[in-house]
């Protein structure tokens, strides 16, 4: 009999994709190349059917069902008011009726799917009012439990694992819009009462032991896995080059790249100072999602004087300029970062820095920061600067744009390095936390689905 690990679907749910959701994804395929048999657990707006084929159409299509507002806040009120009885998951049965072919590059591998309604916010809910996670139950319980993300939730007579990232809200709480109390008492509660801890760098798990006071024993890094399909990766370079020319307008090797979310932590503002004092030719692009503060960390775009230079959404036949993409398909994506003469990513602070290997893993040279988890991550295989120095900054990127020498270099370690954070890796190490738990995985041959994903 297979072991049952069941992990949550947090952040898969979600319309565009997040690091944790990567993580998230990732991690259900390494369970089912290891031999788990995979649950997820959902929590989105879908209510319960006694009707299968509802509950199949509802997983796609949460409106399915939806009562109106005022009385699914009273089910809301009392279902929190009852949080102490914990709640219930609905089986979710994928029977190919409904044609999902859409989602495929959003699905987790998955021998079971669950749902619990608006269950992620009704586990936040109850910790504000109980200080304490929501209790979980599902027949046929898995042994482990991994939750991708400090959920306020567990499953009680199981293995509860809790993935922490990081605690950039307690690091650098200036950059992010989370309610500091309350994501402390809830990590620190996860802390002392997770059978145990995963996280994805040194740098991090420094941090849980050190602000949480968590037990070191508790903590381990399994760092992650950097995975893309081959599909896109080892795409023709001909094909390559005629998807960044005819969507973007951009020749190969002939502009410099951001992808990420607009945030604070993300250091976009002084990227750009950094990129027009560096008086390149070339353009940045910029690939990422508007999230808060962006338009602070955007300012020196839109001052009068230079904003010539800039165009949001399609390319300016200027000299010298800098494009916004608020987001671009994932095989456009990959295709972008093999086109890119080089990839800035001078994040304030990460728990990984998924993007940096990612760039890495393509042979694109790289400048990233020497802060948190980054140097550990990338090596010697990267630039790595200060992110708070613009100078420094200035400096890699000419030395990016005029020393092809320097990027032949990079382009070369690079994918050795990213090799280091491999699928199977990480399921050595994965295999080794679990087994600490009392579960054991015999690695066997890949799943059809794993088998499939590898061949992409």
């Amino acid at each position: 009999m297979r072991p049952r690990i069941y992990i949550d679907g947090y952040n898969l749910a979600l319309d565009q994709g997040t690091g944790v959701a990567t993580y998230a994804r990732n991690l259900s395929f390494r369970l089912g190349a290891m031999g788990a048999e995979v649950g997820v657990l959902y929590g989105t707006r879908a209510s319960p059917s006694r009707n299968p084929l509802i509950r199949e159409i509802a997983f796609f299509d949460n409106r399915v069902g939806e009562t109106g507002t005022m009385l699914r806040w009273l089910r809301n009120v009392r279902r929190t008011a009852l949080g102490a009885f914990g709640e219930y998951a609905t089986r979710v049965p994928i029977t190919g009726q409904v044609v999902s072919t859409t989602f495929e590059n959003r699905l987790p591998h998955f021998d079971h799917l669950w749902n619990i309604e608006n269950g992620f916010t009704q586990a936040a809910n109850h910790f504000k009012l109980y200080k304490s996670r929501l209790s979980v139950r599902i027949p046929q319980p898995p042994q482990i439990m991994h939750w991708t993300y400090p959920i306020a939730m567990h499953m009680p007579g199981v293995k509860n694992v809790y993935c922490l990232h990081d605690l950039v809200p307690l690091r650098l709480p200036y950059t992010t819009l989370d309610h500091k109390r309350r994501y402390y008492r809830l990590n620190k509660l996860i802390a002392q009462k997770a059978d145990h801890i995963v996280t994805v760098s040194e740098a991090s798990r420094r941090d849980i032991i050190n602000l949480l006071g968590a037990d070191p024993d508790k903590v381990t890094n399994t760092y992650q896995s950097v995975e893309l399909p081959r599909k896109f990766t080892d795409k023709p370079l001909a094909e390559a080059r005629d998807e960044i020319a005819g969507s973007f307008g951009l020749g190969w090797k002939g502009y410099f790249l951001f992808f990420g979310a607009i945030e604070p932590k993300k250091n976009v503002g002084r990227m750009i100072e950094a990129f027009l004092s560096s008086g390149s030719d070339l353009p940045l692009v910029i690939v990422g999602k508007q999230a808060w503060q962006s338009e602070e960390e955007l300012k020196l775009l839109f001052d009068d004087h230079i904003r010539y230079q800039v165009q949001e959404g399609s390319v300016l036949r200027t000299k010298r300029k800098i494009i916004l993409l608020d987001y671009a398909p994932f095989r456009l994506l990959v295709s972008l970062i093999r086109g890119a003469k080089a990839a800035l990513f001078p994040s304030l602070y990460e728990g990984f820095g998924l993007p940096a290997l990612e760039a890495m893993k393509l042979g694109t040279p790289v400048m990233t920061s020497n802060t948190s988890s980054l140097p550990e991550v990338v090596g010697d295989a990267a630039i790595t600067v200060d992110p708070y120095d613009v100078r420094a900054m200035v400096d890699a990127i000419r030395a990016l744009d005029t020393d092809a020498g320097l990027r032949a270099q990079l382009a070369e370690a690079g994918p050795k390095r990213a090799a280091l954070f491999s699928g199977e890796n990480y399921e050595k190490r994965l295999g080794e936390v679990y087994a600490r738990l009392g579960v054991r995985l015999d690695q066997p041959a890949p799943a059809p689905r794993e088998a499939a994903l590898a061949a992409e």
